[in-house]
């Protein structure tokens, strides 16, 4: 039997990638699936672009007071009628047979809830394929985002994700997290006993920031969040979370060396560094200034989050604050 899907897209503005979203949508290749689009409170109007594919897609508008993805995203699941629920981030492009690839992997593997890898699009601009390389390489995240030979257990993220409706609904869907709700939810299904699963056919072009003090804010914020999944899922706490931290510090740690003793040995590990991360992303972009500014986003990376990751976990571990108190604008307060 053919699976029924519906699409559920939290939104807030970005109009512009909504209309590039809806255009690769409207080529599929199997044309039989509905899109929930839910406006979390967007402070443009939305509908003239909704508009221009009312003829071409099944597509139901919603619109809402701002609580966050994960809110406006249960907010959507409520009112799709799909058996399965497919989450989408606003800012991703599909290829035509991402719906017909779906439905195939969903017959041919056994799962409760899937994810597949993101990449980057040839039409992005260089800073684009440089952030998208340091966020799938095998040298800053394990290359955990776009291969399923790099995890035993694959934890789907919601710019590409799909769950059967009638077991998102058994765990309650996403939390009030704001930042980290994907993850959130996929532990939550782990403990719940479902299982998960990566398809490697559904890969989305995802744009992420366009420029690298956003994306420092944005891995800075992925940072903070990664103390706080480890206190609500601690049966998955991994050593490797704390990378990025050591990184940092490490980094410090050289520069002191430096200047205190004279002695570069510790740097000298971070210039071998550079040099591996320069060659594998000119190896994998073919492209020498993608791969020189690859260096700068993997840098911003490994800091920025290392420095949240460092934040929260003497916030919440040290001085025992909660985890709401720590960080109030990464949970809804209704």
């Amino acid at each position: 039997m053919n699976p029924t899907i519906s699409i559920v897209v939290a939104i807030f503005n970005r109009k512009d990638e909504l209309f590039e979203l809806l255009t690769s949508l409207s080529h599929q290749s199997d044309p039989l699936f509905e899109i929930i689009i839910v406006d979390d409170g967007s402070k443009i109007d939305l509908k003239p672009t909704i508009k221009n594919f009312e003829n071409s897609l099944e597509i139901n508008y919603y619109r809402k007071e701002n609580s966050g993805p994960g809110l406006s995203r249960n907010y959507g699941a409520k009112r799709a009628k799909g058996e399965w629920l497919v989450f989408v981030d606003s800012d991703v492009i599909v290829e035509k047979e991402y719906i017909e690839n779906i439905k195939k992997s969903i017959e041919t593997i056994q799962c409760d809830a899937f994810g597949g890898a993101d990449k980057a699009h040839k039409g992005f601009n260089l800073m684009q394929k440089a952030i998208s390389y340091s966020m799938t390489s095998v040298f800053t995240t394990g290359g955990i985002r776009g291969n399923k030979k790099a995890v035993a257990k694959f934890q789907p993220r919601s710019f590409n994700m799909g769950v059967k409706k009638e077991v998102f609904d058994k765990v309650g869907g996403f939390s009030e997290m704001r930042i980290g709700e994907d993850p959130d939810l996929s532990m939550t299904l782990w403990e719940n006993r479902f299982t998960t699963a990566f398809f490697d056919t559904i890969a989305v072009y995802h744009k992420r920031r366009v420029d690298f003090g956003k994306f420092s804010k944005q891995v800075y914020q992925f940072g903070c969040a990664r103390p706080i999944l480890n206190q609500r899922h601690p049966n998955y706490v991994k050593i490797s979370f704390a990378f990025p931290t050591l990184f940092l510090l490490g980094y410090i740690c050289g520069f002191i060396e430096y200047f205190v003793i004279g002695n570069g040995i510790i740097l000298g590990f971070y210039g071998l560094y550079t040099l591996m991360v320069f060659f594998h992303a000119l190896f994998v972009t073919k492209n020498v200034a993608i791969a020189a500014m690859a260096i700068i986003s993997t840098y911003i990376q490994m800091f920025s989050y290392g420095y949240g990751f460092l934040k929260s976990w003497i916030l919440l571990t040290i001085l025992k604050m909660k985890p709401e108190d720590a960080f109030p604008s990464h949970f809804h307060k209704n």
